[in-house]
């Protein structure tokens, strides 16, 4: 029997009793009380005994979720620290790669505009040159022509 159906007994024992006329008083039989109130005090030291159990385990399974949720914020915010290192690095390493590819460009640009000036030049230098012969060609042509009118 518990310390609740304990406590109903001796309710129902005080209702059963005989009253006192013209009183709210009861004759309650004295040997019975004591017996329920004895009994009620060897089940209460056992009932509080798994009380403070059940209180000391609820208390101790609080203090492992506070526990398991403070590891649990504390990993959440390292990846996220992690998270934010990765973006970091990734952010800087486009930009290294933006700047290395516009310096690429750049010189590639210049490359190829030197290329061409230097094209240029060594064609105009061979214009020159095939102009000189042409107009050297020429001239042997125009005194080859002289030489034979002057020998008909």
């Amino acid at each position: 029997m518990d310390a609740l159906e304990m406590v109903d007994r001796i309710e129902e024992l005080v209702e059963k009793s005989k009253k006192l006329p013209f009183s709210s008083n009861a004759i309650i039989n004295e040997n019975e009380i004591y017996d329920l109130l004895d009994e009620l005090r060897s089940i209460l030291p056992e009932e509080l005994k798994q009380a403070r159990w059940i209180v000391k385990e609820r208390e101790g399974m609080i203090e492992e979720a506070k526990r398991q949720s403070t590891r649990i914020v504390k990993d959440a915010e390292e990846r996220a620290r992690v998270l934010v290192s990765e973006t970091e690095v990734l952010k800087n390493a486009n930009k290294k790669a933006e700047e290395l590819m516009s310096m690429v460009e750049a010189k590639a640009r210049t490359i190829r505009l030197e290329a061409e000036d230097y094209a240029d030049e060594k064609l105009a230098n061979l214009e020159a040159v095939l102009h000189k012969l042409l107009s050297a060609v020429e001239k042997g042509r125009e005194q080859f022509k002289a030489t034979l009118k002057s020998e008909n």
